[in-house]
């Protein structure tokens, strides 16, 4: 090992050495901001960084059948994909003005089948070309004991004169599904009605009959 020998100046060393401090914050800066910009770019990539989960209409409080939907019933939650059940409604404009046919708790989602309407009747009769009918009951009583899901035949009421002069009634509708019972307008006079679904075939004959006289229900 020679002693004499003065040690090696690295021109690398002398540039370090000469820089000024602000330089490196610059440097520490853009270094920084390129990270930041590949992250940006990688997150753009994989997109969502919660895949599978969706934005879900869901009652704001406890509301009972028969209510009409306003903005102030509903509130949006992030739920994931796998846990909604079918049917499930996204937008609030889709139910806002509907009827609900069942009750339902404050914080659960709503589905196409809560709210009274076509898809409702579908459901509940199988067919395709279901429609719901209202009607009113000749026994006014009848609307206290019947509940949404229960099944009923149809009747035209008779007077007195005509059960004794013609024939037995025979049923307008079979089968049908009670999807909501009203609950009338506390004492002033408003009926209570029942809304059935009917497939095609009986709805209006049992809608024209509702106009001309109150109908009778068989509960199955």
């Amino acid at each position: 090992m020679d002693l004499g020998r003065a040690p090696r100046w690295d021109p690398l060393d002398r540039m370090r050495s000469s820089r000024p401090r602000w330089a490196d914050a610059t440097f520490a800066r853009r270094l920084l901001a390129a990270a930041l910009a590949a992250l940006a770019a990688v997150l753009a990539i994989r997109g969502d960084p919660e895949p599978g989960r969706a934005e879900v209409v869901v009652a704001a409080r406890d509301l009972p059948p028969g209510h009409r939907l306003t903005g102030d019933d509903l509130g949006r939650v992030v739920r994931p994909e796998e846990s909604l059940p079918a049917g499930a409604i996204r937008e609030a404009a889709a139910v806002l003005g509907g009827t609900l046919g069942t009750a339902v708790r404050a914080g659960e989602v709503l589905t196409d089948l809560r709210v009274v309407g076509p898809r409702l009747a579908v459901a509940a009769t199988g067919t395709a070309e279901a429609r719901i009918v209202a009607i009113r009951p000749a026994d006014a009583a009848v609307a206290d004991v019947l509940r949404a899901g229960d099944r009923v035949d149809v009747i035209a009421a008779a007077d007195d004169d005509q059960a004794r002069a013609g024939p037995p009634p025979r049923p307008l509708a079979t089968d049908a599904a009670v999807v909501l019972v009203t609950t009338g307008d506390g004492g002033r006079g408003r009926e209570r009605m029942v809304l059935l679904a009917l497939d095609a075939a009986h709805a209006p004959a049992v809608a024209a009959a509702s106009l001309r006289t109150g109908l009778a229900l068989i509960v199955r």
